[in-house]
């Protein structure tokens, strides 16, 4: 449950579909949602009385998730995984039913507009598949009044010899008894094809038109009508991301922290999001991330047969690949049709890429702080460093300012559960030489651990220092001086070119350590070592920002707001007031010899 719980933090607040597994990965139960993180917390909220779901919450033991950018895209996509995973706990969401589908029939000389559900078997064209029923007989009511196009059975239609009351109220053209030539009503239908397609301009500026002149015809009645329905038709056909114009595409998503990548591949086929899944390849130091989506590409294509018979015409990638065009000559000629590999910059294309990015971060948290992971980092960086146990409670200090301004260190933590955020602390480090990043070591593990081992202090088991031999000897000397030389110390270099995978570990009487990219151990360092950067530069710019805000004024002593609004107003402005001699300040009125001195020294970065 810790480890559910964990995952659920991570959650974002965007729609999507979720699916819980049990112990054997094995889907128990498919659900969207229009805020993920809210949904799937109250499951866990303690307040499920429902038997069936307090059954499902005791076998759940992880939980996947997948972004999308509707909740409608959600429902289209739990529908797809429903269909193929079939999971124990949707039975009471399953029925007979598949999502519904509009047709237009091409069986009869006069087309038919329907709902329809199930396989395909009439001639006509689909379009959809649509989130509800409802959406789509209100779709097909809009298109009766627009177009008139009959919705009658063909035995019905047959044995008409009047028209019937949908004529009687402008719903239907009457093609029953030919009160329509074939050729217009052809018209008609075509009309509602394109609109249907989503190419609605040419729908709109036509109803537009007639709006215009109804207006001219001071039938304001109409105008009015035909205006609703310009607006109800834009709100009715909105373009479905989850319905790709091109068929079949492959969007793969990228990301990587602390030495991890994730690669997040959606398929598409005939126009339908299928779902998503998660890799998470071993990656050497120095990979590129063109070098990593092009050995994902061909392994994962060529790799497995099944997925050469599947392939798509279109690859959506982040970036250019170096061997692109030889890729994508072997991958057509395994296809029997030509496949190419894109890299969109903007529209549809773009969102999708940039959703199948959002999934890859998404999943790739959930992976880096998912407790089994934590835990065999954990074991790996006992091994790695010989420890006597498994550290429980980690630490890392990590200093960040700007040119020696605004200096700011900050302490993270991190359990067999992940981050602790609740013992994460900031340190303004002030009294110190500018830019010296020893003394503000010094400065912050001393302030850390002044308290000793008081009663309700929780000390270490490891302590990271983000830096070389020279921060962590500095650390050393405050930690004895403390009497806390229990607490394991290690220095976190980054290298000489400062690359991923290349940080050098310091420990006081050991050789220093380089562990192999591929490391657990130097993965959960990494991790650690990130997510105090993170917190360091976060509050470093907050407090630069804010002092950079700050009047100079303000941290003089004896000046109030009287004297500064006095000061502004006899050198008209801040800059006036900068240029200012020594006797010029003299001059202000209330401002005595000593505080002009005092102000000058402030302005000028000197003492006098």
């Amino acid at each position: 449950m810790s480890h559910l719980k964990s995952c659920i933090t991570r959650l974002s607040h965007h729609p999507g579909v979720y699916q819980f597994l049990d112990d054997q990965n094995r889907v128990l139960y498919v659900g969207k949602a229009k805020d993920l993180k809210k949904r799937v917390s109250s499951y866990f909220s303690g307040r499920v009385k429902d038997p069936k779901t307090r059954s499902l919450i005791k076998q759940v033991k992880d939980i996947d998730v997948t972004i999308t950018h509707s909740e409608n895209e959600a429902v289209l996509l739990e529908c797809n995984l429903i269909k193929q995973h079939q999971p124990r706990y949707n039975i009471l969401l399953r029925d007979d039913k598949s999502y519904p589908y509009i047709v237009i029939t091409s069986e009869h000389a006069y087309p038919r507009i329907d709902l329809y559900r199930g396989t395909r078997k009439k001639k006509g064209l689909y379009f959809g598949p649509y989130a509800s029923s409802f959406a789509v007989r209100e779709t097909i009511s809009l298109l009766q009044k627009l177009f008139r196009i009959r919705t009658c059975q063909n035995s019905f239609f047959e044995a008409r010899t009047r028209p019937c009351l949908l004529y009687q109220i402008n719903r239907c053209t009457g093609p029953c008894v030919k009160l329509i030539t074939k050729e217009e009503y052809d018209k008609n239908v075509q009309l509602a094809v394109l609109f249907l397609e989503g190419k609605n301009h040419e729908v709109i500026h036509e109803l537009q038109n007639r709006m215009e002149l109804a207006s001219q015809e001071l039938n304001f009645e109409e105008a009015a009508l035909l205006r609703d329905q310009i607006a109800r038709l834009r709100q009715i056909q909105e373009r479905q991301y989850v319905n790709v114009r091109e068929g079949d595409v492959d969007i793969v998503g990228f990301a990587m922290q602390s030495g991890i990548v994730c690669i997040q591949l959606l398929s598409v086929r005939k126009g339908q999001l299928l779902g998503s899944r998660s890799y998470f390849p071993l990656v050497p130091p120095f990979s590129k991330k063109d070098e990593i989506l092009y050995s994902f590409l061909s392994q994962h294509y060529f790799g497995v047969p099944s997925h050469l018979g599947d392939l798509p015409r279109h690859i959506l990638l982040e970036v250019k690949l170096k061997d692109q065009d030889l890729l994508e000559n072997a991958l057509s000629k395994e296809a029997h049709h030509k496949v190419s590999v894109i890299s969109p910059t903007k529209g549809e294309k773009r969102k999708w890429l940039n959703m199948a990015v959002d999934n890859a971060k998404q999943s790739l948290a959930l992976h880096l702080f998912n407790k089994i992971n934590i835990h065999e980092r954990a074991i790996a960086l006992q091994q790695a460093l010989n420890l006597k146990t498994v550290p429980k409670r980690i630490e890392c200090v990590d200093v960040s300012h700007l040119s020696g301004e605004s200096t700011v260190a900050s302490c993270v933590v991190f359990d067999q559960q992940g981050p602790v955020k609740s013992d994460y602390r900031r340190f303004n480090i002030s009294n110190i030489t500018p830019g010296d990043d020893i003394a503000g070591i010094r400065q912050v593990i001393f302030r850390r651990f002044k308290q000793g081992r008081q009663e309700g202090v929780i000390l270490p088991d490891m302590m990271l220092i983000d830096g070389g031999k020279t921060q962590l000897i500095a650390a050393h000397q405050v930690m004895q001086e403390l009497g806390l030389g229990e607490v394991v110390l290690v220095g976190v270099a980054k290298g000489k070119t400062r690359k991923p995978g290349l940080e050098i570990l310091h420990r006081i009487h050991s050789p220093p350590l380089h562990l192999s990219g591929d490391s657990l151990a130097l993965h959960f360092i990494q991790q650690i070592r990130d997510e105090a950067h993170r917190f360091a530069v976060t509050a470093h710019r907050a407090r630069r920002d804010r002092e950079r805000r700050r009047s100079p004024l303000e941290i003089i002593p004896g000046i109030g707001a009287k004297r500064r609004r006095e000061l502004l107003r006899y050198f008209g402005g801040i800059q006036g007031l900068a240029h200012a001699s020594l006797e010029e300040l003299t001059k202000v009125p209330g401002i005595s010899h000593s505080l002009a001195r005092r102000i000058f020294a402030a302005f000028h970065d000197t003492s006098l």
